[in-house]
């Protein structure tokens, strides 16, 4: 029997969703073997389904409705469940779902039922980005309307915020006035070891996406957002595959999202241009084993993003023995650098021409020393397995120490 039963209230359990039901759905294996029990409740509509063979329990208690998610069916589900487990954790903030756990636990309170400890993961949705960015102020008015009537309150009522890495940690402190966590964990995050590299198949990713079998390409594997910092390496390429820095690979940007406008302002941007419409290609969402083949096959993988909370895809492509080139707003950069893993730059234009630059200036040498340690640093600090072990060993420390 578990000693330990946990419940996970998050958005969307969608893969398309991104990172935090990725994390999710890593973490809950190794925590299985731990003897913990993990069960999702989420806003998606009971008839909302997605191309994954979950082996847990999803409680599907939306759609939400407006902007803020609200759902009296969330709200009754926790009011009725929510004393069967020992641990409740809040991945995300800004949404209904926190709220209405708050709320289910002060109505446990009041009916002397037992009241499992609660936890929030934010994220990343407490990184100060989000409130200075220039194409976020109203939405960054909104966050502190709701911070003041809502969030600061659901956040003070945690037993805990849990974070990903110290980088994250620190930034959360730096947001928004009245910040006073009961508590701060930094528990990490990691990812299951990727397939064996014999076992996909590279070559066909290539042939399928108008690449020769031996030819080198550079990976950008994330959703297609302003965040992302797309913008600035389809940019950055462009005047480095001009001469400014030698031969470049091609580039294939593999995610979700070219539908979008953004989206389709950046397809337009590369069509536009012909030495971009030969050399940059849009593959979409690639998952499974075609992912792993993507990243197997690529020479680097590319992140300049203006804000990421852990970069799962990051993650995955160390694990793969793939260099991983990143701005400095990714949070793990510090592990990166500091194992020589990749390289890192600031989250700028010119810092992502250097990023191309410096990679496109390396012996293969070099390449092939900085593959070795890419999968070094995901073995040392970015298996899921480790990232089990430190969430599980907090939770029950934490729960003896209340």
């Amino acid at each position: 029997m578990s000693d330990l039963r946990i419940l996970r209230v998050i958005e969307s359990m969608d893969p398309a969703y991104g990172g935090p039901c990725q994390g999710i759905r890593n973490s809950i294996p190794a925590l299985r073997a731990m003897g913990a029990i993990n069960e999702v409740v989420s806003v998606d509509g009971e008839n909302v389904s997605w191309p994954s063979d979950d082996e847990f329990r999803i409680h599907k208690a939306g759609p939400g409705k407006g902007p803020w998610g609200y759902s009296p069916k969330l709200s009754r589900y926790l009011k009725k469940n929510l004393s069967k487990y020992d641990v409740v954790i809040v991945h995300g903030l800004w949404q209904y779902y926190g709220y209405a756990v708050r709320k289910a636990i002060e109505h446990l309170s009041t009916k002397n039922l037992k009241v499992p400890k609660f936890y929030i993961m934010p994220h990343g949705m407490l990184d100060p980005y989000f409130q200075k960015a220039p194409e976020r102020k109203l939405k960054a008015m909104r966050n502190l309307i709701f911070w003041e009537l809502i969030e600061k309150k659901t956040v003070r009522a945690a037993d805990a915020i849990l974070f990903t890495c110290q980088e994250e940690l620190l930034l959360a402190r730096e947001t928004f006035k009245g910040y006073r966590p009961r508590k701060e964990l930094n528990v990490g995050y990691g990812i299951p070891s990727p397939p064996l590299e014999k076992s996909v198949n590279v070559e066909q990713f290539r042939n399928k996406n108008g690449l020769s079998a031996d030819e080198e390409y550079l990976l950008f594997l994330s959703r297609i957002h302003p965040k992302k910092g797309l913008l600035n390496l389809v940019k950055a390429y462009s005047e480095c595959f001009n001469g400014k820095a030698g031969i470049f690979p091609k580039l294939v940007i593999a995610g979700p999202g070219l539908e979008t406008e953004y989206g389709q302002s950046i397809h337009a941007m590369v069509q536009n241009d012909t030495l971009l419409r030969k050399n940059v290609l849009f593959v979409g969402m690639v998952t499974g084993m075609t992912k792993w083949a993507a990243f197997y096959g690529s020479k680097a993988f590319v992140l300049p993003s203006h804000q990421e909370n852990f970069g799962i895809a990051v993650a995955e492509a160390l694990a793969c023995k793939c260099p991983v080139l990143i701005s400095n707003k990714v949070n793990i950069w510090r592990e990166i650098a500091e194992g020589s893993g990749g390289i890192v730059t600031e989250d700028t234009h010119e810092g992502t021409i250097s990023l191309l630059q410096q990679f496109s200036l390396l012996t293969q040498i070099q390449v092939a020393e900085m593959k070795k340690n890419a999968y070094t640093v995901y073995r040392n600090h970015f298996t899921v397995e480790q990232a089990a072990i430190n969430l599980y060993s907090h939770l029950k420390k934490f729960e003896h120490e209340l």
